[in-house]
């Protein structure tokens, strides 16, 4: 993990967030001590975004089956 100063978290910002999306975090340190922690955020893909399965039916077909399970 890498520890930036303040002012060269300020002056290398691009290079440190890059840093953060390839290592997972980097700390940044203030003058009185204090440390930040920068780490890039996960892209949560939805559940119901699925790929789609071509089963070659037309969509007469399709209404015929939705029909017929409902009936059920």
């Amino acid at each position: 993990m890498i520890i930036y100063t303040f002012s060269e978290a300020r002056q290398k910002l691009t290079s440190v967030l890059e840093k953060a999306r390839s290592e997972g975090k980097v700390l940044i340190k203030r003058r009185d001590g204090s440390v930040f922690e920068v780490q890039p955020v996960s892209k949560n893909k939805s559940p119901l975004n699925v790929k789609g399965i071509d089963l070659d039916l037309s969509a007469t077909e399709i209404v015929d089956i939705v029909r017929e399970v409902r009936e059920r």
